[in-house]
C-alpha cells in the first residue's frame, strides 16, 4: 500500500504563529468545536422543539514533544505576553513521515495559555518532553489551499 493512502502511517505537526515556526511536535489534542444549542417550544406546535445555534466554542489545544532547541522559541513567545498580549494567527500542519502534508488548520486570535517542561528524574530514564496548550477564536481558511 503506497504511503499517500496508508492511515497508519506516523503523523507529526508543525505550528506557527504569524509565519514563524515554532518546531515540529509529535503529538496533537483538542482541534475541536463545538456548536451550543438553545432548546424553544412553539406554543400549538408538539411535533418537534426548535433547536436553535447559540454560541461556537473552541477547545484549548494541547502539542507535545520530546524536549529540542525550539523550546527557547516557544519560551520567547510566551515571555512576549508579558509585554502585551497580542492575539496573532497560527497555523498547524499534520505531515507525514516523508513530509507530505495530510491537513491544515488555520487558527484565528491565538494565545498560549499553559507550558509545561520536563521532569527530570535520574531514576526515570523516560525522554523530556514539553507540553504547549494554546487558546484561540476560531478556524480561518489557510492560505495556500
Amino acid at each position: 500500500m503506497s504511503s499517500d493512502l496508508d492511515p497508519g502511517s506516523t503523523i507529526f505537526f508543525t505550528l506557527s504563529i504569524d509565519g514563524e515556526s515554532l518546531g515540529f511536535f509529535n503529538g496533537c489534542e483538542g482541534l475541536s468545536s463545538e456548536v451550543e444549542v438553545e432548546h424553544r417550544q412553539e406554543g400549538g406546535n408538539n411535533g418537534f422543539v426548535w433547536q436553535l445555534p447559540t454560541r461556537v466554542t473552541f477547545s484549548t489545544i494541547r502539542l507535545t514533544r520530546p524536549l529540542t532547541a525550539d523550546t527557547a522559541t516557544v519560551a520567547a513567545w510566551i515571555s512576549s505576553i508579558t509585554t502585551g498580549v497580542q492575539r496573532p494567527t497560527a497555523e498547524i500542519s499534520a505531515l507525514r513521515a516523508d513530509g507530505s502534508l495530510v491537513a491544515r488548520w488555520g487558527l484565528l486570535d491565538v494565545l498560549p495559555v499553559r507550558w509545561q517542561g520536563p521532569s527530570l528524574d535520574p531514576a526515570n530514564p523516560s525522554v523530556a518532553t514539553e507540553v504547549l496548550e494554546i487558546t484561540h477564536h476560531g478556524f480561518t481558511d489557510v492560505e495556500g489551499e
